[in-house]
């Protein structure tokens, strides 16, 4: 374990499914961090969520940096090991009083992947309060089995299929995880976990990237991507993907729209 960081990531991360914070930028980085975002999201218009809310990382720079940001590698490395290759990254943005939110749900569900050797690191660029719709989380649900879902394509549901759990979830037992911009969250593959619309008067960004090991593997669709951020890649599961030599060049454009595709399809299957 790198030595500053907490000494109990590891075993609260394993006994409760979640760890927080985990201090990552300073106030003035995450502001950066938010106005490159903001600037693009300018820039590309409507395009920018609607073709790049997944895997900004392979388009845009700032994306491509956080994912390799070293302190988050070092969190996670002292969940999942030396070797590390990130799946995927997705921007959860709610917009300022906005009854956007995200169910119960557990990630595993729908990604296909064939071992829960998966961490997400959840970053705020905006404060993320009880207000602003933080993430809230079911601790130690994780160790249970994986419980049914149901699509509901709710309008302002922010998943993809606006999957949801099947089951009643005690609110009393859910812990808010309430972050300051540049801090983040660690967050186990199978815990359930959601966040309420967002009441505050500002926006609220989350950067998720989604970690694995090189012996997790895709167990459905065509061959997935991965991006090799730390150690190395032993069992070759995954097409490595290309780091974006300019943000938004055509043909990063086009590199990029392949691999979201054949990714949409593992996520949309039936």
């Amino acid at each position: 374990m790198v030595e500053n960081l907490p000494g109990d990531l590891a075993s609260r991360y394993r006994s409760d499914g979640y760890y927080f914070p985990v201090n990552i930028l300073s106030p003035q980085e995450a502001q950066a961090y938010r106005a490159r975002l903001e600037a693009d999201e300018a820039a590309q218009g409507e395009r920018f969520l609607k073709e790049f809310r997944h895997k900004p990382h392979l388009v845009t720079s700032w994306a491509w940096e956080l994912v390799h940001h070293p302190l988050i590698l070092d969190a996670v490395e002292a969940v999942l090991g030396p070797d590390l290759l990130c799946w995927e990254s997705a921007l959860f943005m709610k917009s300022a009083n906005s009854p956007e939110y995200i169910s119960w749900h557990q990630d595993i569900t729908y990604w296909g992947l064939d071992s829960d050797a998966v961490a997400t690191a959840w970053l705020a660029l905006s404060p993320s309060t009880i207000e602003s719709g933080c993430m809230r989380v079911v601790p130690g649900s994780h160790t249970a089995e994986v419980a049914p879902h149901r699509d509901t394509y709710e309008k302002e549901n922010l998943l993809s299929r606006g999957q949801e759990i099947e089951v009643d979830v005690d609110e009393a037992e859910a812990v808010d995880l309430v972050l300051e911009p540049g801090q983040a969250s660690l967050h186990h593959v199978k815990i359930i976990h959601g966040s309420n619309p967002n009441r505050s008067a500002d926006r609220r960004i989350g950067f998720a990237i989604r970690y694995i090991t090189p012996s997790v593997g895709q167990a459905v669709g065509e061959r997935d991507s991965a991006t090799l951020v730390r150690g190395e890649d032993r069992f070759g599961h995954f097409e490595l993907e290309n780091r974006p030599y300019k943000d938004y060049a055509a043909d990063v454009i086009a590199y990029h729209a392949v691999l979201r595709q054949r990714r949409y399809d593992i996520l949309m299957r039936p």
